[in-house]
């Protein structure tokens, strides 16, 4: 995080020295004003120069970055991240050797490393943002295991017209669920239960 102190006859003319020299704009820094000057007799003598420490907002994505580095490194793992930046969705995309480590049992691990990577980057963020963590496209796999499993769950339960319960999902899994299901004529879907424990429910319309 780069910082310079400048000076200049206003605090504002000391501001503008200090972002000239970052070459950044105003809305990318922190301003600390150290001597906000003074004018000398007739403009001329006593006068003091204002003085500001002008310092670059910190880069949360960035910081976030090395979070989950340092956090798959803890684990044994070495990563190499790559950031997807699209509005305000960010997605972080791991790779590395034992990724499967990262990933965990049904991806229960890849998901709270997903949970505490979305605290960390909103943490002092002016921006919300949603995160997705993937390793290894493992994301896109799981949402052909969850459309599968909703399309095989979805038949057992019209073929024992009864409900049928799934497994906790966590609510991004959940919609994948929903979303496979919702244009069914034969059977609807809702969440049930409270996290972390909410799980679907998958409902013959013969039953309604």
């Amino acid at each position: 995080m780069r910082e310079v102190t400048a000076s200049g006859q206003t605090v504002e003319e000391a501001v503008q020295s200090a972002l000239e020299q970052l070459n950044v704009s105003r809305d990318q820094v922190e301003i600390e004003v150290i001597d906000e000057g003074k004018k000398g007799f007739l403009g001329l003598f006593g006068s003091a120069l204002a003085v500001v420490k002008v310092r670059e907002k910190k880069d949360n994505i960035a910081e976030t970055e090395e979070f989950l580095k340092n956090v798959a490194k803890n684990m044994g793992v070495e990563v190499d991240v790559q950031t997807i930046i699209e509005e305000n969705h960010v997605t972080y995309q791991l790779s590395g050797e034992n990724i499967a480590i990262l990933i965990g049992k049904r991806g229960k691990t890849l998901n709270s490393l997903q949970y505490l990577t979305q605290l960390v980057l909103n943490k002092n963020g002016s921006q919300y943002h949603t995160v997705t963590v993937d390793a290894e496209g493992y994301r896109d796999r799981r949402k052909e295991t969850l459309i599968d499993l909703a399309q095989k769950m979805s038949g057992k339960a019209i073929r024992i017209n009864r409900k049928v319960a799934l497994e906790p999902m966590p609510a991004f899994e959940r919609k994948i669920i929903h979303s496979a299901l919702q244009e069914s004529s034969e059977v609807t879907t809702y969440s049930d239960g409270v996290e972390p424990h909410r799980h679907i429910v998958i409902n013959p319309k013969s039953l309604d």
